[in-house]
């Protein structure tokens, strides 16, 4: 079991240094967890490039790393093998440059400050003037259509609107690279539905590259530019699928039979993936 490969910084002023890199790019990457009592395979040999401005979704069943994939984008799992890149740079240096925005399944949200102080709290945190983090809060609260609730508190939002106000945080520090870990997947349909149109609106307005963790066939293939299907564990990539589906996508695109003939596609490679693990 080899260590993961360096990856060197691109100097700035190099040649090259003024091209913009994909956003990630994974080669031969594999992540095993010691175990009392034999390790266990989290992710086997995957090579996968996202390209920036892509909406891309992993979606397996359970346990099949894809979380945990985006931990290694997001440097808080280090791979045992393999090599990645985070916009040219190591995870780590992405990191440390504040290069990603991480919106959980759960809001996290602290009870004690209104929703202004907690779209703020990374703000703070970089050290930003008080005009700064005021200006942006408002602008990104507005973004998620929060405007005019800055003064309300998390438990006086719904769970939607405390995810929203999760996204604007993650918004807020203007990352190249918004990773989303099933942030709609505790949501009733309704509400599912709605903040799915509302992100796909956000994306195409800001341009950023977006990861997203799904369970939901329909929700991949209604956001996705592209959607990578994995393995029952060892988590390994069955198939990336290309969606044909424009970027300005109403719900009812879900009826037609461009969506359906994704959708299907979709299923079938999860359904090889189990008949491969049995």
């Amino acid at each position: 079991m080899s260590a993961i490969d360096p990856i060197p910084t691109p100097a700035s002023g190099s040649a090259g240094a003024d091209i913009a890199p994909d956003a990630v790019v994974a080669r031969n990457l594999s992540l095993i967890y010691p175990a009392a009592d034999k390790p266990v395979v989290a992710l086997s040999d995957i090579d996968l490039t996202i390209r920036r401005g892509e909406f891309v979704s992993f979606i397996g069943p359970s346990g099949c790393g894809k979380t945990t994939l985006m931990r290694v984008v997001a440097d808080l799992a280090t791979p045992t093998s393999g090599s990645i890149t985070v916009n040219g740079v190591s995870p780590h240096a992405a990191r440390l440059s504040r290069a990603y925005g991480y919106v959980f399944q759960a809001p996290a949200l602290y009870a004690w400050r209104n929703v202004q102080r907690n779209v703020m709290l990374p703000l703070e945190i970089m050290g930003l003037p008080v005009a700064e983090r005021r200006s942006r809060a408002a602008r990104y609260l507005d973004m998620v259509g929060l405007g005019g609730f800055e003064r309300k508190f998390p438990w006086q939002l719904s769970g939607g609107m405390q995810q929203r106000v999760s996204i604007a945080r993650a918004l807020a520090f203007e990352p190249d690279l918004l990773l989303m870990d099933e942030p709609f997947g505790a949501l009733d349909e309704i509400t599912r539905d709605h903040l799915n149109e509302q992100l796909l609106q956000l994306w195409n307005r800001t341009g950023k590259t977006v990861i997203f963790v799904t369970h939901s066939i329909s929700e991949a293939v209604y956001l996705s530019t592209r959607i990578v299907v994995m393995s029952p564990r060892p988590g390994r990539i069955l198939e990336i699928i290309d969606s044909p589906l424009p970027p300005q996508r109403p719900l009812d695109i879900r009826e037609t039979p461009a969506f359906l003939e994704v959708a299907h596609r979709v299923r079938v490679a999860l359904r090889a993936g189990h008949s491969y693990d049995d």
